[in-house]
């Protein structure tokens, strides 16, 4: 039974604690507090969402280097 609601109101039941989450993290730290904590949240399940489909690093090292140097070409 519990399987069953899962597969069908997974999103929704997901949606409903997450917003319990940030409504407790409102009336504890405030407004701003809550955003930001969101923000941070936001950010971790994307950079989780990324390991999780195999995409690689955010930033590969190579590129970031070649960007570095095409910008200021002193740092060579």
């Amino acid at each position: 039974m519990w399987k069953a609601w899962l597969e069908t109101y997974g999103g929704r039941i997901a949606g409903i604690a997450a917003g319990l989450l940030f409504g407790i993290i409102y009336l504890i730290s405030g407004f701003w507090d809550m955003l930001f904590c969101a923000l941070l949240i936001g950010i971790g399940y994307w950079i989780g969402k990324q390991k999780d489909e195999r995409r690689g690093p955010i930033f590969p090292l190579e590129r970031l280097t070649d960007w570095v140097s095409d910008r200021w070409p002193w740092s060579r």
